[in-house]
This record gives C-alpha cells, structure tokens and sequence, in this order.
C-alpha cells in the first residue's frame, strides 16, 4: 500500500445533492424548501426553545423556588466517617490535601466537619468550617480544629 493507492471503502462517500440549480436538476424550483415563507429563505434560523407557535415549555411550566448565587457548597465529613476513614488510611491530621490526594474530596471543595458519630481519636483538623458539636467532640479527645479562610 502506498500513498498513491490509498481511497475510501467503496460506497462510503456520496456525492452532495446541488440543490437549486434550475429545473433540470430535478431538485430545482423551491430547492425542496417548499413554497414561500421564513424558512425557505436565507439565513433563517429558528430560535431556541420555539415550538412552532405552541406556548414553550418554559412558560407553560410555573417558576418555584430561589437559588441563592452566594451559598457555599461544603464537602460534608462526619465526625463517624473520620474514625471510619482512620481505620482505612490511617490518617493523624484531616485536612485538604490527605483528602484530596485519597481521592474523598474534588479540588475546588471546602470541607465542613459535622458532630453525627463518636470520636475516639486524637486528630489535628485543618478544615473550612465546623459545626460546634463536632469542635467539642475533637478537643474533648485532645485534638486541635484550625479554621481555615
């Protein structure tokens, strides 16, 4: 095989119909547009979400709720998770980058510790936000929690 040989498998490119060169072409007239109207023309395009005239699904469906711009997503720990996740790791500090590089949080998340469970080890925290129980829990066992901004 050589470069001079090479051509498409046999019936794999088609020839492209020329569509409004006169009535000989047998494709000519209206272009298989149809007769008259927005969509025969130039440069039409229908615009997003047109329904031909029904009332779109956007303004048939009612708007409910409020999506806050400023909410703070957290990447949620508890404090039963933590123990879990010290048998299966071994971790003596929590913080982003021993969860990041196991794999438990992406790279844009903020962790938030929270107070469901039992704390039995000592842990030094480096966390986005905390909530109380869980601060009291960690310093009861003898940890230490820095909030970072």
């Amino acid at each position: 095989m050589k470069l001079h040989n090479l051509q498409p498998a046999a019936g794999s490119v088609h020839k492209e119909k020329r569509l409004g060169r006169g009535e000989a072409s047998g494709k000519g007239g209206t272009s298989t547009k149809g007769n008259k109207g927005g969509q025969s023309r130039a440069g039409y395009k229908s615009k997003l979400g047109h329904e031909g005239g029904q009332m779109p699904i956007q303004r048939r469906i009612p708007k409910r709720g409020f999506k806050n711009h400023n909410r703070v997503e957290y990447a949620v720990l508890n404090l039963g998770q933590i123990e879990k996740l010290n048998e299966r790791y071994g971790f003596e500090k929590i913080n982003f980058e021993t969860l990041y590089i196991n794999g438990l949080v992406p790279k844009t998340a903020k962790i938030k510790i929270l107070g469901n469970g039992e704390l039995t080890t000592k842990f030094d925290f480096q966390v986005h936000a905390i909530s109380e129980k869980a601060k009291a829990a960690v310093e009861a066992v003898g940890g230490t929690v820095e909030i970072i901004k």
